[in-house]
């Protein structure tokens, strides 16, 4: 048995105890057998739960789960083999399992079998195909896997066939978990479930598809975006999740400092112009957005969203979903609302020349215009917008700002470790900080110290949830000159710098300083 974590964590007896049936139910016999967890007793609210192996990182990963979907703190106990052995014993007294539990895949995978190898006896024809499938135990399967995601707090859910299984992982926080390993022989069942969930076709197999459906679960409708891809094993299958009902975060949540809330509602209060968020795919443009977006006054203004797809529900928000397969599209939609006499416009991402144009021209006409671009940094955007046509001389006029930003994981409060700033650091910090003016660097407080991840019980990855960074570029007249003399992101970065502009990696640092990320963070931004 490993031994890192053992000292840490306290041990338990199981000898002569009996553990409650209510207190069993929390996990399903055959995945305490997998993960040889147990659960103990629930004392003043906090789940217990012994482990055989602590440092197991699938093991801990179903513990969390199990917590999270009820919604009870934990903390962990080391038992030995032979004491998990012995309480395991205590489930010949449980009579079946909850429903909504993962006992139910289990009970199910046998009949769900069953039902691929009639798939195989079916005469060719989606009629047919689905009338089985919506009759199969597969459809359980399916249910269950959806439910879990959204209990576990899960953003993305990845269904893939290997050589033997089929596995499904969740996206917790940004990073995938491995939560199920189902048999290889339930894969195309449930891939005929999910393709009738979303219209798709059930005989295309060798090329990718798209679709959408809605489902009720814990009594409120949750959207799936849904991506099919055709491996060497056959079709995996990931669906995003879209809660409609999130609750909106506000730029103070978000991770946005003080000075930086304030240069963004000055943008956001302007009568016109164009403001535009830049990062990768999944670095918490569109969460940004709609944050901007309830800070206007949707009373006194008409408010107009063009989006893919409608993550959240914004009330005073007119929002519209683009069907790029009815020529549906941002270029068509903002046309169309243009003449919805719009005040503030939310364009979901200018992906092409001809919306880049649109998007400027309604900035031009008296419109606030806010959207998203694919760059990697906030003074990428301007290089970006002139390669996608727009004329430089528009950018000055129409440009209000640009906002690069990343999510990183918030360290746990309780587990988190300082450490004094070692001189390697320091030279690092240094360097980082070289070229910023003299005057602003005045006003960067001194990094004394720096925090690392740790782990515990109650928090297995050291880090929970994700916070955002951020680097914002206000257009000014010393870029303007940039734009219409040398417009490359060179030569713009350095305009910014002359007046205090801190970078995305800048922002990490004084955040780690803060406490409120890992240090080991910086640097991989």
């Amino acid at each position: 048995m490993p031994n890192n974590s053992a000292f840490e964590i306290p041990s338990r007896d199981l000898k002569g105890i009996k553990i409650s049936l209510d207190v069993l139910r929390y996990i399903p016999k055959d995945s305490a057998e997998f993960f040889q967890i147990l659960p103990l007793a629930i004392n003043d609210g906090v789940l217990e739960v012994g482990m055989v192996d602590p440092d197991n990182a699938e093991a801990k990963d179903a513990v969390q789960f199990v917590a999270s979907k009820n919604k009870l703190p934990f903390k962990i106990f080391l038992i030995s083999l032979d004491s998990f052995k012995m309480g395991v014993k205590n489930y010949e007294g449980l009579a079946g399992s909850a429903d909504d539990t993962l006992g139910d895949l289990n009970k199910n995978i046998e009949a769900a079998e069953k039902t691929v190898e009639s798939f195989a006896k079916v005469p060719t024809g989606p009629a047919k195909m689905a009338s089985i499938t919506e009759e199969a135990p597969v459809t359980k399967i399916v249910s269950v896997i959806l439910q879990h995601a959204i209990a576990g707090g899960a953003s993305d859910i990845h269904i893939e066939p290997t050589a033997d299984k089929v596995q499904v992982r969740f996206r917790v926080d940004g990073i995938l978990h491995a939560s199920l390993n189902l048999p290889r022989t339930v894969h195309e069942a449930i891939i005929a479930r999910v393709k009738i969930l979303t219209n798709m076709k059930l005989d295309e197999k060798r090329k990718p598809q798209d679709g959408r459906f809605s489902a009720t679960i814990e009594n409120r409708k949750i959207d799936f975006r849904v991506s099919t891809f055709p491996t060497y094993f056959g079709e995996k299958v990931v669906l995003r999740i879209l809660d409609p009902e999130k609750k909106l975060l506000s730029l103070e949540v978000l991770g946005f400092s003080p000075k930086q809330i304030e240069q963004v509602r000055e943008a956001v209060n302007r009568p016109y112009g164009l403001i535009l968020l830049t990062g990768p795919t999944g670095s918490g443009k569109s969460t940004t957005l709609y944050s901007m977006l309830s800070e206007v006054n949707r009373d006194k203004y008409n408010v107009v969203s063009l989006e893919d797809p409608i993550e959240y529900d914004i009330p005073g928000v007119s929002q519209s979903q683009v069907q790029p397969e009815i020529n549906y599209t941002f270029a068509n939609g903002l046309r169309s609302i243009l003449r919805q006499d719009p005040d503030i416009i939310m364009v979901g991402e200018i992906r092409d020349r001809e919306t880049a144009k649109l998007a400027i021209q309604a900035s031009l006409t008296g419109h606030l215009v806010f959207s998203t671009l694919h760059t990697n940094t906030a003074s990428g955007v301007i290089p970006r917008l002139i390669d996608m046509g727009v004329d430089p001389y528009l950018i000055p006029p129409t440009l209000v700002m640009a906002i690069g930003q990343r999510l990183v994981p918030m360290l746990c409060e309780e587990v988190k470790k300082q450490a004094p700033v070692e001189e390697s650091i320091k030279v690092m910090l240094d360097k980082e900080f070289a070229d910023l003016p003299p005057q602003f660097k005045a006003t960067i407080p001194t990094v004394s110290q720096v925090f690392h991840t740790d782990t515990s019980p109650s928090c297995p990855s050291g880090t929970r949830g994700r916070l955002g960074v951020f680097e914002l570029l206000p257009m000014d007249g010393e870029i303007e000159k940039v734009i219409l003399t040398n417009p490359v992101e060179s030569a713009i970065y350095k305009a910014a710098r002359a007046k205090g502009f801190l970078t995305l990696k800048e922002d990490a640092i004084m955040k780690a300083a803060q406490g409120l990320i890992s240090f080991e963070e910086v640097n991989k931004l």
